[in-house]
């Protein structure tokens, strides 16, 4: 019964939003026009589904806050606002909490800590922070929340058999997407549900950054930690988003303190593959001698080897504007569907290639400006964003919000190109592969055109050999056609026109009526000279977001 109304509930709160999204792309929601809606109405909609979502509960919320950044999913204002969705719950009572600790641990709370705070640090969604003292040393005990696991299932089994229906009645690359983010939450979301899982995240991190003073994480008390509850040292520290005293008064610097910033998350990207995922400011605390510490451990993206190195030769693509080569990478990153065909998606490339170009020359640009073109073209086209370009992207928007709060001139591209150049060459070296696995995938490459020659030459010696136009060419041959008629008749119309004018002014000699047939004339072969020209292109190009070349 309890899964019954949980699904009534869901679907009550959250079918008119599917509708509205719905009659945006069609006014009758399978068929018409687009409904037009002002800015103002996009805002007031993200703030009530911003609500929505926060009232249902922990599910949502996590969920809501790996949304903020799809934007092949949701356009603006609708990332912006849902961003903003604080996972900051009503705490459960502490002697819920207290049983939690007591079942997992096997000791009352009295025998195990030396003093135990009833009153919670902080609480999120899935867990409960208290302040505790072991061994004459401050910790924080983490619990996870009573009945969260089964809440979460069944939410998950409502919102796939919700999907499961939008997948069959509108089959499109939005409604794709959404459904492979929910798919990756529910394995995510298992496991930030399991403290042991955090914990072996902490020490994977202590073990990539061992040695190094500047960067940390808390300690965990191993003896502690189970399925549901995790003991770590109490780390002091200052939020990353309030640090005005300290930049001020001179005990941080503002230029190294983004540098190192910035090259934690990239090194963590691109060089140990270990990524921490839930980057924002509560997350993130740096101490007075400059220490970055990383707080919340339970969500954390693997980045494996090759996805390294096709971002990698991804970017160099770009740089060298080999759009071919820039095609394939984003279909190994499984950015583009195998469906679609590298024709229909040249266009988005070239635009995506444009804004990276633009942002490689000019320093004018910021990085919020540069990612959200990029969002604008994904979520205009059939593109979808792999999950390890998601995160990268939510610390590299954080970090800039950040500069930006203590310096309104922040270069957040600068920035990134200096560490870029600092950690270009461990890069490099952790992405390459072995020349024995090049020349493997090289051997391979060529068997596999040598047989495709061969079989284009076998099916024209039997007189087998077809060659198919794609459907967008020959629509955009239609339409080329279609214009070119259209020019005729106007021409045709216009000079009889003329012509007749002529004839009745000799019959009438009424210079009125000569001068109108006339001037409808020239407007008729104005018309032929002016038809735009932009009516030959696709019809999605200057959708929103996407601006013509050159244009700003």
């Amino acid at each position: 019964m309890r899964r019954v109304w949980r699904s009534l509930s869901i679907a009550r709160k959250l079918f008119p939003f599917v509708v509205a999204f719905l009659r945006d792309r069609r006014r009758f929601v399978l068929v018409g026009r687009p409904a037009t809606r002002a800015v103002e109405h996009h805002a007031r909609r993200a703030e009530r589904l911003t609500q929505t979502l926060g009232r249902l509960g922990p599910t949502f919320i996590k969920l809501a806050q790996l949304l903020s950044a799809r934007a092949d999913i949701f356009p603006e204002p609708y990332l912006s606002s849902i961003g903003t969705l604080q996972d900051q719950v009503t705490p459960d009572p502490a002697d819920e909490i207290v049983r939690v600790i007591e079942r997992e641990l096997g000791s009352p709370v009295g025998e195990l800590f030396e003093s135990f705070d009833r009153e919670p640090i902080a609480a999120a969604s899935l867990g409960q922070v208290h302040g505790a003292v072991v061994d004459g040393e401050r910790v924080v005990v983490k619990v996870l929340r009573p009945e969260v696991e089964e809440l979460v299932a069944v939410d998950l089994e409502i919102s796939f058999r919700i999907l499961y229906w939008l997948n069959i009645l509108f089959p499109n690359h939005h409604v794709q997407a959404l459904t492979n983010t929910v798919r990756e939450f529910s394995v995510q979301v298992l496991k930030e549900m399991d403290f042991r899982e955090e914990a072996e995240n902490m020490h994977r991190f202590h073990r990539f950054f061992d040695g190094l003073p500047d960067v940390r994480a808390p300690v965990v008390f191993d003896r502690f930690t189970r399925q549901r509850v995790l003991v770590m040292e109490r780390v002091s520290g200052t939020k990353v988003d309030r640090l005005e005293d300290q930049f001020r008064t001179g005990v941080l610097d503002f230029d190294q303190t983004m540098e190192r910033l910035t090259g934690l998350y990239l090194r963590m990207m691109m060089v140990d593959g270990f990524l921490h995922a839930d980057p924002h400011p509560g997350n993130v605390l740096v101490q007075d001698n400059g220490t970055i510490v990383i707080l919340d451990w339970g969500m954390v993206l693997e980045v494996p080897r090759w996805t390294r190195e096709t971002i990698l030769s991804l970017a160099l693509a770009v740089e060298r504007e080999d759009l071919d080569a820039m095609i394939s990478g984003m279909y190994r990153l499984g950015m583009i569907s195998p469906d679609v065909s590298r024709g229909e998606i040249r266009a988005a490339a070239t635009e995506i290639m444009r804004i990276m170009a633009r942002a490689q020359s000019s320093n004018r640009d910021r990085v919020q400006e540069i990612v959200q073109e990029i969002f604008d073209t994904f979520y205009t086209w059939p593109l979808m964003l792999p999950q390890e370009l998601v995160y990268f992207f939510r610390a590299s928007l954080l970090l800039e919000g950040i500069g930006i709060r203590y310096e309104r001139n922040f270069d957040g591209l600068g920035v990134l190109r200096r560490v870029i150049r600092n950690y270009r060459r461990d890069i490099i070296q952790t992405t390459r592969r072995e020349p024995a696995a090049v020349a493997k995938d090289l051997l391979g490459e060529l068997t596999h055109v040598m047989r495709a020659v061969r079989e284009v030459v076998d099916r024209a010696d039997r007189e087998e050999l077809r060659v198919g136009l794609h459907p967008r060419d020959i629509q955009a041959g239609e339409r080329f056609l279609h214009l070119q008629a259209r020019r005729l008749l106007l021409s045709i119309f216009a000079s009889a026109t003329a012509l007749i004018s002529a004839v009745i002014f000799i019959a009438v000699r009424n210079l009125w009526l000569l001068g109108a047939g006339l001037l409808a004339s020239l407007a008729m072969f104005v018309v032929v000279l002016f038809i735009p020209t932009h009516l030959l292109e696709n019809p999605l190009r200057h959708a929103r977001g996407i601006r013509p070349q050159g244009r700003r």
